[in-house]
């Protein structure tokens, strides 16, 4: 008889490890609510951070039993057990299908496909539907690994084994000529478990401003702490019935809080078990455009500041179903990329600003947004003083707007334009205390009397004087200009690039 017992706290295990026993206990409950007859005897006892299984019989047998259990294709789309992936709506598992594809799946050696599929999903209702195509899959890994786990006598391997890059995405070979001294092992009992890792984890697709194609696919790998309590979380409703227009993100931030933030809770951790998740993105670099490669990595954490700030960035920055050539696409937000990168830092929202927007193209794509910008100035959780700062360039950019208006002559149109380029390029040449100083007390007066400068000087002079850092008084001169909302906006147009923002699905 095999025997075998994973405990969530094996000091080996990654969070992918954890993941993967999630995935497992998960697979196995639900093998237990259909009642499959096991294959060899196959039993298996699980609480909430232990996994124990036994079996008698050739454990080659038992093993591809279960994997061909837990592993399996619909309609050439992954079915995956541990989710019933088999009653989930078609958005839903194409969202698993193309996730996996993007990640764990995404070279061409660990799948067989034979052409592709399209479907029409309709993103919103007065929107014509979104054309998806993916690969029809034959055959995945996954499912004839058991004869990896054993020898040539089918017996379960007793000492470590070389784990392939689909295993644990982004932790690849970098030197093929020393592929035997860099290669990664693992003993086969984590290797079994790193199978099960694509059940707990999610997926997203990013349609980043700031990393172009170095940034395709999100993985979201949650910290697990409670097997059970991970098991509901990751079978609720907004997770396991995502439209998919939900499979998008704007960047890697905004991917990891919006999984941790699908409860509209901040004490996820007590509830679920989810403290926190790990995101790495994938996408192609120019040493390896044939393949996805690891390009960045976070740890994301959401205490209740920054659950709280988030939910107002997409209350306000929220995506928009666009029509195109080719039927409806998802516009990502730009200003909620740069603030979910900052919150899932623990940065102030506002961080690097003035750095990151660094040329008219950017600004002009932030500036498409100031309404949700306004908003987030107005009712994000974060220093009074800040906020004043960000008041009291509002006003100087209204006078300075007004002495405009006021100058221009009967018939013409007053050319705010010049004045907006004319701060951000005067801001862009800041690049130490001193001319921070210079450029701001120049701004401030030449617009005149500014009523909250005068009252609140005291407490806003560190910002000139460089006491405070002067890069935030540069990044917070940036979110006021970016952020400004007169009354002549209405007309503005959306600035979506309809070529630039088309759903384009690498079915590859």
């Amino acid at each position: 008889m095999q025997q075998i017992e994973f405990d969530l706290g094996d000091p080996g295990f990654t969070l992918l490890h954890q993941a993967g026993l999630a995935g497992l206990w998960m697979t196995l409950k639900q093998l237990e609510q259909e009642k499959v007859s096991p294959l060899g005897k196959l039993k298996w006892q699980l609480d909430r951070r232990h996994i124990f299984l036994s079996w008698e019989g050739q454990d080659l047998e038992v093993l591809n039993w279960l994997l061909q259990e837990s592993f399996q294709l619909v309609n050439g789309l992954i079915s995956l057990r541990g989710l019933d992936s088999k009653s989930m709506r078609i958005e839903s598992q194409v969202i698993v299908h193309q996730g996996m594809l993007g990640t764990f799946l995404q070279h061409t050696s660990t799948h067989k496909a034979e052409g592709t599929e399209t479907q029409n999903f309709q993103l919103e209702d007065d929107q014509p539907p979104a054309i998806v195509t993916y690969k029809f899959l034959k055959s995945y890994v996954h499912q004839e690994f058991a004869k990896s786990l054993c020898d040539q006598k089918g017996k379960f391997l007793q000492k470590p084994m070389s784990v392939a890059g689909w295993l644990n995405p982004g932790a690849v070979v970098r030197h093929i000529a020393f592929s035997s001294s860099t290669s990664f092992e693992e003993r086969p009992e984590q290797a079994f478990v790193l199978l099960f890792a694509p059940i707990a984890c999610y997926y997203f697709l990013l349609r980043s401003k700031l990393r172009d194609k170095r940034a395709q696919y999100a993985l979201i790998i949650p910290e697990v702490t409670d097997l059970e309590k991970y098991a509901s979380y990751r079978q609720n409703t907004h997770l396991r019935e995502a439209s998919y227009k939900d499979f998008f993100a704007s960047g890697l931030g905004d991917a990891g809080l919006r999984f941790l933030t699908y409860e509209t809770t901040a004490d996820i951790a007590k509830q679920f078990g989810v403290k926190r998740c790990q995101v790495l993105t994938l996408g192609t670099v120019a040493w390896a455009a044939q393949q996805k490669t690891r390009t960045d990595l976070y740890v994301v954490e959401a205490n209740a500041k920054v659950c709280d700030n988030y939910r107002i960035c997409c209350d306000w920055l929220s995506d928009r179903i666009m029509p195109g050539k080719n039927g409806s696409f998802v516009a990502s937000s730009f200003a909620r990329e740069l603030i979910a990168e900052n919150l899932a830092k623990k940065q102030p929202w506002y961080t690097g600003f003035a750095d990151k927007i660094n040329s008219n193209q950017l600004f002009e794509k932030l500036t498409y947004e100031k309404r949700g910008l306004y908003q987030m100035v107005q009712k994000a959780k974060w220093d009074e003083q800040d906020k004043l700062f960000v008041q009291v360039c509002h006003e100087a950019i209204k006078f300075t707007y007004g002495q405009i208006s006021k100058n221009t002559k009967s018939g013409e149109v007053p050319n705010f334009e010049r004045a907006t380029v004319r701060i951000r390029t005067g801001l862009s040449r800041c690049k130490s205390s001193a001319t921070f100083r210079e450029f701001i007390t120049d701004f401030w007066s030449r617009a005149g009397r500014l009523p909250t400068l005068q009252k609140h000087w005291s407490e806003l002079m560190d910002y000139v004087t460089g006491q405070r850092n002067w890069k935030k008084a540069r990044d917070l001169a940036l979110l006021a200009l970016a952020s400004y909302k007169k009354d002549e906006v209405d007309g503005e147009d959306d600035g979506i690039d309809e070529e630039e923002e088309m759903i384009d699905i690498d079915v590859e």
